[in-house]
């Protein structure tokens, strides 16, 4: 696998070590079990897998060298690299600038920008008409391009069952980059449409079906499609890819349900006429930190630290799958611990942060389950570590259980 610069700061020599020594132990992914840093009064479990994926690694090492490379040059990134603060807020430190926000909102206008100018597309991808309006400038926007190659896997997905003949039904969050990236992509091929959940889908169910009146769809899925599309002929055939962030499980939940309605339509024998299979386009990443989470899981512990940016997608589902279980806390930075008794959490559903007292029960022993997204780097799951261990002066015991690791 290729092997990636990344600046220094963003490495931890514990949790790398951690990581390796796993990996020779089971280098083909089969034990989802958790590592335990055992302190005595302090237990912490880290998942299997968590933290910087091959396509946030890549995104990292394109942009600092293209900051390397052209100094002197203004830099911009279409929208957040990342939805990661740290890695956010050292480029802006390094003079890059932001053209968009993570909604699509522009914060410098395209005419500001000149031919000499460098512009970089971000992990997520971005949209056919952003780049054909920025190709006019005469800047040259593929040369920077960092976009991640799970992502690009899946609109070859979408390119395939397009050239069949095949409606793309997308099943991603509808304001997120890559969902918006993603969907420019498919439209440009073939009648396309978001759906954002189960609920939705059983909603498309019914309109497949023909129990739901036709002239209520465009209200039902409003801002969802293309020009052009008609629910009249246009469901014919389908095929759903998604957003690789997902949760695997609603992913398939929905892809399944749909083939059933298909089937139940034009008969079993005929399904795969009408519904592509298009297998599962989560990336691995996303599937390994998920199933790592499940097996953190079945670990008994008294609450679980999720690490990650609020926008994160990947990040937020680890968070809805421990939330299911015990309390569980969302952050982006060891400051948002205040102390042994507050933390400020991100709310992965709102994004709003809030101020929980006595998140650390009053015994001992304590266990904890730790994760982090795809987007966070190794150190600030280190030094969330640290910042617990000091509430109960245990430094000195930890120094000497992460020597044991990294010697």
């Amino acid at each position: 696998m290729k092997h990636f610069e990344l600046p220094s700061g963003y490495r931890s020599n514990l949790i790398s070590a951690i990581k390796q020594k796993r990996k020779e132990e089971d280098n083909l992914k089969k034990d989802f079990s958790p590592t335990l840093i055992d302190l005595g009064i302090v237990k912490f479990y880290l998942a299997r897998h968590f933290g910087f994926c091959y396509g946030v690694e890549n995104a990292i090492d394109i942009a600092y060298k293209t900051i390397e490379e052209n100094k002197g040059k203004r830099i911009y990134l279409l929208s957040e690299m990342i939805h990661n603060p740290q890695v956010n807020e050292d480029l802006l430190k390094k003079g890059v600038q932001f053209l968009q926000d993570t909604n699509g909102n522009e914060i410098i206008p395209l005419t500001h920008l000149t031919k000499e100018d460098i512009v970089i597309i971000p992990a997520f991808g971005t949209t056919l008409e952003l780049e054909t309006k920025i190709n006019k400038i005469g800047i040259e926007i593929q040369k920077y391009n960092t976009t991640c190659p799970f992502v690009e896997k899946v609109w070859n997905r979408g390119d395939q069952i397009a050239k069949k003949g095949f409606t793309i039904v997308i099943h991603g969050k509808p304001k997120h980059e890559e969902t918006r990236a993603t969907f420019s992509h498919a439209a440009n091929k073939t009648p396309t449409l978001i759906i954002e959940d189960m609920k939705e889908a059983i909603l498309l169910g019914k309109f497949i079906l023909g129990e739901l009146p036709l002239n209520e769809f465009g209200e039902c899925f409003k801002n969802r499609f293309n020009d052009g599309f008609d629910p009249a002929i246009h469901f014919e055939k389908i095929g759903v890819i998604n957003q690789t962030t997902q949760l695997a499980t609603d992913t398939q939940a929905i892809s399944d349900y749909l083939k059933n309605i298909f089937a139940s339509k034009y008969g079993k024998e005929n399904s795969s006429a009408h519904f592509a299979d298009t297998r599962d386009t989560l990336c691995y990443a996303t599937n390994d930190n998920q199933s790592a989470v499940l097996g953190l899981l079945e670990q008994a512990a008294d609450l679980a630290i999720v690490m990650g940016g609020k926008n994160s997608s990947n990040s937020s589902h680890l968070v809805e799958l421990c939330e299911k279980q015990l309390p569980t806390y969302f952050i982006d930075d060891a400051n948002k611990i205040i102390d042994r008794h507050q933390i400020i959490r991100n709310n992965w559903i709102t994004k709003q942060s809030e101020l929980i007292n006595d998140y650390l029960p009053n015994k001992a022993p304590i266990s904890i389950l730790m994760t982090s997204g795809a987007s966070c780097p190794d150190i600030v799951v280190e030094s969330v570590i640290r910042k617990i261990v000091g509430f109960y002066a245990l430094e000195a015991k930890f120094e000497e259980v992460s020597a044991a690791w990294i010697s």
